[in-house]
C-alpha cells in the first residue's frame, strides 16, 4: 500500500483569524474558501506541497453539544495543529513573532534530533515549526 497525504483539518473558531494567521504570518497559499451560512472551509497549503492542503473549519459535525466540546477545547489550547518544516528556522521563527503569534516556546535544540519552536493559532492550536539537521 502507498499512501500520500493530501488533506488535514484545524478546527479555528474564527475563520478570517485563521486564514490571516496561516496566510500572512506562516506564509501558505489561499487555495480555496467556501462558505455556507455560518460555516467556512478555507484551503491553504505551501507552495512547494500542491498535493497537501490544510483545511481551516469552524464547522463541527454532529448536534450543538459537540460544538460546545470544541469550543471548549479550542479554548483551552488542547487541540494539536500541525507541523511545518522550515529551511531558516530563525528568520521564519522572527516573521513568525513579528505577527504577534502567541509564541509557546523559542527555537530550540530538541532531544530528538531537531531545532524547533512552537507557537498556537488565533483558536490555541499547537503550530510547531522545525528545521530537520543537515544530512
Amino acid at each position: 500500500m502507498d499512501l500520500t497525504l493530501s488533506t488535514c483539518f484545524v478546527q479555528v473558531h474564527d475563520p478570517d483569524l485563521a486564514l490571516a494567521f496561516y496566510r500572512d504570518a506562516l506564509g501558505l497559499e489561499l487555495r480555496n474558501d467556501v462558505a455556507r451560512g455560518n460555516f467556512r472551509w478555507i484551503t491553504v497549503g505551501g507552495a512547494s506541497q500542491p498535493g497537501v492542503a490544510i483545511v481551516l473549519t469552524n464547522y463541527v459535525q454532529g448536534n450543538p453539544a459537540d460544538g460546545d466540546a470544541i469550543a471548549a477545547l479550542l479554548a483551552k489550547g488542547a487541540l494539536n495543529g500541525v507541523h511545518f518544516h522550515t529551511g531558516d528556522l530563525d528568520a521564519t521563527f522572527e516573521k513568525v513573532a513579528a505577527s504577534g503569534a502567541e509564541i509557546v516556546q523559542e527555537p530550540a535544540d530538541q532531544p530528538w534530533g531537531t531545532r524547533d519552536f512552537a507557537v498556537r493559532d488565533p483558536s490555541g492550536n499547537l503550530v510547531r515549526i522545525d528545521q530537520p539537521p543537515a544530512a
